[in-house]
């Protein structure tokens, strides 16, 4: 079961993503790295640079909170 919690206003930036697995981590404003899969990239292309700060919603799932709806 997963739980989307949309328009918390968050902002982070990327401070690793391999493209090969599509796998990444963004850091928040307060230190929380959230981890995130490719498919969340908001705008389709699922590849994103580190360093880009980016705007984003939590996923729950799996018992722990991912980022989701990462917009750049």
């Amino acid at each position: 079961m997963t739980e989307l919690e949309r328009g918390t206003g968050r902002r982070g930036t990327v401070i690793e993503f391999d493209e090969t697995v599509g796998l990444g981590t963004i850091v928040s404003g307060d230190g929380t790295e959230y981890p995130f899969h490719c498919i969340e990239i908001a705008n389709g292309s699922r590849t994103i640079d580190t360093g880009v700060e980016v705007g984003f919603d939590l996923l729950g799932k799996l018992g722990r909170w991912e980022a989701a709806n990462i917009r750049p």
